[in-house]
């Protein structure tokens, strides 16, 4: 589709954030509450490692379960994903995190093990069953990515506040009485999205599709390759970056862990303000510039960041830096997803569904690869990683400015 139709697109009236929060509530909060077993089993690790009489580092290690879960999970239910009214499958998905949570709170190495797969699995159809429904609410055009952007914007926020809100009442209650406080919230949201169907999935008369022609439907969307491509990537270059933040900061400047912990709260708060903001203005009016001139922007922005970052002479420089690669990798998680939501149309489920389970799969490879380039050249090998991965997402970037949203 032309350029000239995107600004047609952006024509259309966008609610603002706040009328879009009042309509959304209860998806903005299911988003939130998505977030939160996996923070208070990071939060506490220490604490349930000695509750569970083991090790921290063996422990931590089951973590990764709940990656493999939700990259198994994701991939393989996204082509059924919009069979199903999303409100009912964002219900199912929260019954499961809930039941999940409670498992936990026994505190024994089988059940937290089954805890980090569940949740894995909850919330590989909990997320992009929330984001597609957010965007049916407001059809096809620049208010339904906005709505999408609006559910990970509210992650995000999440993302920074939830182990210090959860840190509060863990005081009262310790760690499993978070649990089972998202366990409860978690089925009382479940029966408000039953009740709250929008309508059916599937345009009027258009047929379903058995599994693998809906794989195959999905990947025949113009750009949709590329566009997860570029979310497995910036994933992989942001969430690498951030495993190794604190040794940077550590080595380079002797900032004390508590001290990082001021870094990490610039690098999530950039992260959120840029989301929010990012997400408002490219489904804005018609003023607005193609979405996929923002994403290539915001990609050259990262490789720049993500590469001077290490190579910061003074903490300043290194601030301003991380704050910047926190801006620019919201801004093209925003227009990943404004455009996943605009091309995919009524195969929005499926295609959010992919993205996540790419994304999960970026979370360890990042880690993995940043790890090889540390190992073997240092902090400007790892510079060199995820400067190189950051690269690749632009190659596949600027071949969606052949043409426009769709």
């Amino acid at each position: 589709m032309s350029a000239p139709a995107d600004s047609a697109v952006n024509e259309e009236a966008v609610p603002g954030d706040a009328r879009m929060a009042v309509t959304l509530w209860p998806i903005l909060l299911a988003s939130a509450v998505g977030l939160v077993p996996f923070t208070v089993f990071s939060t506490f690790l220490v604490q349930i490692a000695e509750d569970a009489g083991t090790e921290v580092a063996a422990l931590g290690s089951l973590r990764g379960l709940g990656g493999l879960a939700a990259l198994v999970v994701g991939t393989a239910l996204a082509p059924v994903i919009d069979r199903f009214p999303r409100e009912w499958t964002a219900a199912g998905a929260l019954v499961l995190l809930g039941g999940s949570s409670l498992l936990g709170t026994i505190g024994e190495i089988p059940a937290l093990a089954g805890f980090c797969l569940l949740i894995g699995a909850a919330t590989a159809v909990l997320n992009p069953a929330l984001g597609a429904a957010a965007a049916d609410r407001y059809g096809t055009g620049a208010a339904a990515g906005r709505a999408a952007t609006l559910v990970t914007a509210t992650q995000s926020l999440t993302a920074m506040l939830a182990a210090p809100v959860l840190a509060l009442p863990a005081l009262l209650w310790g760690w499993s009485g978070d649990l089972v406080a998202v366990g409860v919230i978690s089925v009382l949201l479940a029966v408000v999205l039953l009740g709250r169907r929008a309508g059916g999935t599937r345009a009027s008369g258009e047929p379903a599709l058995g599994y693998r022609a809906s794989f195959r439907a999905l990947l025949a969307v113009p750009g949709v390759v590329a566009l997860l491509l570029i979310a497995l990537l910036r994933t992989a270059a942001f969430m690498g970056y951030l495993a190794y933040l604190a040794a940077f900061y550590h080595d380079r400047f002797a900032l004390s862990p508590e001290v990082f912990t001021l870094v990490w709260t610039l690098s999530g708060a950039s992260f959120f303000v840029g989301n929010l903001l990012v997400g408002r203005f490219v489904n804005g009016q018609r003023t607005t510039p193609r979405t996929e001139v923002v994403l290539v922007g915001g990609l050259v922005v990262a490789v720049a960041a993500v590469v001077g970052v290490f190579f910061a002479p003074v903490l300043p420089v290194a601030l301003v830096l991380t704050s910047l690669l926190g801006l620019s990798h919201a801004t093209v998680a925003a227009c990943v997803v404004t455009l996943l939501v605009r091309r995919s149309g009524t195969r929005r489920g499926s295609a959010l569904s992919v993205n996540a389970a790419g994304m999960s799969f970026g979370v360890f490879a990042g880690a993995g690869l940043g790890g090889l380039g540390l190992g073997f050249g240092g902090f400007p090998g790892a510079a060199a990683v995820f400067g190189g991965l950051t690269l690749i997402a632009l190659a596949a970037a600027l071949t969606l400015l052949r043409g426009g949203d769709r």
